[in-house]
């Protein structure tokens, strides 16, 4: 089994991991995040069996970034460790995966260990994408409802250019990629913004047309290239008569495995 950790206070990061290799020596860290951001990054590339993840973090506390992961179904299982009592009794009142306080002790741990190797060992009949939503909701935290996708694919994008709004046929999309609050759009003769989510985005695209290789990223797939493997290991998408390469992540790559 594969876990990412992710806390930004190194020293207890550390501890969790020491412990973990007395609890569980066949547990293997592919990563470690030192704050939310990076460990949503790392979750799109590594995509662990398993996440550790500190409630309170910069830029992206723990609550958040489980929220987002609710909407992949093949969102790890999220232990969540933390030093504030209260949230932990509310957590194991309504069983969350697993809710550790911290330091987290080692009699403590090896049961998590315990239930976690059970849960994995057993067919996925309850998915931890469920499982981690019954917590936010407990929390306070209920993802929002899914968009009902239109009765058909989008054909025209509206994006803002200063006082013009320029209308942008689906045709000469290349790929959109997430940025905070907004979407890019790519098209040949550069970049436009829209603030409409990737997620809601990608419910009114065709699939055929176009494939999301990573958590941020769709790309129009007339327009892929071919793929190429970097020296980290990492897939990359290269793009028809443009220079820039698209991280695959690794809960994508079966996609081009099959081509």
């Amino acid at each position: 089994m594969r876990a990412l950790l992710a806390d930004d206070e190194p020293h207890l990061l550390a501890y969790l991991e020491e412990q973990l290799a007395i609890a569980w020596p066949d547990l293997r860290i592919v990563g470690r995040a030192g704050n939310g951001i990076e460990a949503l990054r790392l979750v799109d590339e590594l995509a662990p069996d398993i996440l550790f993840l500190d409630i309170r973090m910069p830029g992206l506390n723990g609550l958040d970034l489980a929220a987002r992961l609710v909407d992949d179904k093949r969102a790890p299982r999220v232990v969540f460790t933390t030093a504030h009592e209260a949230y932990a009794l509310q957590a194991f009142e309504h069983a969350a995966f697993d809710y550790l306080l911290k330091p987290v002790r080692l009699e403590r741990l090896q049961r998590t260990v315990a239930r976690l190797k059970e849960a994995l060992a057993a067919p996925r009949a309850a998915p931890s994408a469920d499982m981690l939503a019954g917590l936010l909701r407990q929390l306070g935290m209920a993802p929002a409802a899914p968009v009902p996708a239109p009765a058909a694919p989008l054909q025209w994008i509206r994006a803002a250019q200063g006082q013009e709004t320029r209308l942008i046929a689906i045709d000469e999309v290349i790929y959109f990629q997430s940025n905070d609050k907004y979407t890019s759009v790519f098209v040949a003769d550069g970049e436009h913004l829209i603030r409409t989510p990737m997620r809601q985005l990608r419910e009114q695209l065709d699939p055929q047309q176009f494939w999301q290789i990573h958590r941020s990223v769709i790309v129009a797939a007339r327009h892929v290239a071919g793929t190429r493997t970097d020296f980290r290991g990492r897939l990359l998408v290269k793009l028809k008569g443009r220079d820039e390469q698209l991280v695959v992540s690794r809960n994508y790559a079966d996609l081009f495995r099959q081509m």
